[in-house]
């Protein structure tokens, strides 16, 4: 199977979890997650129209950023570190793991000093996993408040990463208690929040994710293979 094969068939399951849910293909952003992939494998898909991809590390999105048509939107899902943000905050479309006070502020000011908006995603860990990042359910709503008063930032939504588990069953309460979370917060109508994005949902059980209101789902394995963890970072 080509790259291009594997993501044809991961584009008919988001569309048959569409389906399911009784949603509009078009509510579902899929995100090709190229880490640790070559260039050549992220343009075997642009002839296809695929446009979004995501990356976990700063230097690798800038890598291939430099080289790759500006139309594509890289998306940054990986921790990030406070130090890195200057180098990724005019080239990714949106960050989707900001878990801290501290790390939005480096944002926002590196936002204001390009003089551009930032798009960011707070990354709950629901499962509350302690090998994960994310902060609590019970703290996002607060730390929403105080990094949707920062200029340079707008809250687009909530992110989480999921347990790994065999049965994608297994994950369907974290996805549905991230989208609760994230109309409660909705609710509240926080100046400079939107809550118009979810980013849940992997290679794994990305399917269960749609169907529990998922709009933005991240397949690296699903559509590119295995990954390649010899590469330097």
């Amino acid at each position: 199977m080509s790259v291009c094969d594997n993501y044809r068939t991961v584009e008919e399951k988001v569309e048959a979890a569409c389906r399911r849910a009784g949603r509009n293909r078009d509510e579902v952003t899929l995100i090709a997650v190229s880490k640790t992939k070559p260039v050549s494998m992220i343009e075997e898909l642009l002839p296809i129209g695929v446009r979004d991809f995501g990356e976990n590390k700063v230097q690798e999105l800038t890598a291939k950023e430099e080289v790759l048509p500006k139309d594509i939107r890289w998306h940054m899902i990986g921790h990030l570190q406070r130090n890195k943000v200057k180098y990724v905050i005019d080239k990714a479309c949106m960050i989707h793991s900001v878990d801290s006070l501290r790390l939005a502020s480096e944002i926002s000011k590196e936002a204001v000093k390009h003089g551009i908006t930032a798009d960011i995603l707070i990354e709950v860990n629901v499962a509350g996993e302690e090998s994960k990042f994310g902060v609590s359910v019970e703290e996002t709503p607060s730390l929403v408040q105080e990094v949707a008063k920062l200029p340079g930032i707008k809250v687009k939504g909530l992110m989480t990463i999921a347990p790994y588990v065999d049965d994608p069953e297994e994950n369907r309460g974290v996805f549905r208690n991230l989208r609760k979370l994230s109309v409660d917060i909705g609710e509240k109508n926080f100046d400079n929040v939107t809550m118009n994005v979810l980013s849940m949902g992997m290679t794994g059980d990305y399917e269960v994710a749609i169907e529990e209101g998922a709009t933005h789902v991240r397949v690296g394995t699903g559509i590119f293979g295995e990954r390649n963890y010899n590469i330097e970072e």
